[in-house]
């Protein structure tokens, strides 16, 4: 082929290091797509169980290595402390009329509800929920990105009446979360002659068991 040994021997180094070099390319890449995508959460460790999902083996220090050349830092925000009982306020708090009491054999006689917060995205929402305890049945749920009464129970309970109708004697039960006890919500649920509110003891979340234990 006319081709020098030196020759040859020059093209084919230039050749492996051409392939090194796109290889690499490559794993920076998938590397700076993944951190990015864990909101620069992920280490060096995720990253590489990421990689190896991906077909692509390779050891976690030589991870943590690119990493560095390339200035990407696992960022550990702090710690979400939810909390979604606000039970330190001067509002008027209802008599425990359920005590604990979770069975009913009639629907509409006996609801619980409850507020928890859950992660959409990067995000924090908060769930509201509505349970009959007669069939357990979710009467109504809704998510939210505030804790304000009218976006959470307020809107919970006008659900809730639109898909069952309530008994004489009904028993509307929560925590003692400002939410609950607002003016807004007491006047709402005041406007039904039927309709008792209940709340659990302070500090006692085992007096609504079945709405926490449904989160």
């Amino acid at each position: 082929m006319c081709v020098s040994k030196n020759a040859y021997y020059t093209w084919l180094r230039t050749s492996e290091t051409s392939a090194t070099n796109t290889r690499l390319e490559f794993l920076k890449q998938s590397i700076q797509v993944i951190y990015h995508g864990s909101y620069r959460i992920y280490g060096s460790l995720r990253i590489q169980k990421a990689l190896e999902r991906k077909g692509l083996f390779y050891s976690r220090s030589y991870i943590a290595y690119l990493m560095k050349q390339m200035g990407l830092k696992s960022v550990l925000s702090k710690k979400f402390r939810g909390t979604t009982t606000d039970s330190k306020h001067s509002l008027p708090v209802a008599r425990n009329l359920l005590a604990r009491n979770f069975t009913s054999e009639c629907l509409g006689e006996k609801w619980v509800s409850d507020i928890t917060y859950i992660k959409i995205g990067s995000r924090w929402n908060y769930l509201t929920t509505i349970l009959d305890l007669a069939d357990r049945k979710v009467l109504s749920w809704v998510l939210s990105e505030d804790m304000s009464t009218e976006n959470t129970v307020y809107k919970a309970w006008i659900l809730a009446r639109k898909r069952r109708e309530i008994t004489e004697n009904h028993i509307f039960h929560s925590d003692r979360g400002s939410q609950y006890a607002s003016n807004k919500m007491t006047s709402l649920l005041g406007l039904s002659y039927k309709t008792t509110q209940s709340m659990s003891r302070k500090g006692n979340c085992w007096d609504n068991a079945v709405a926490e234990s449904f989160f």
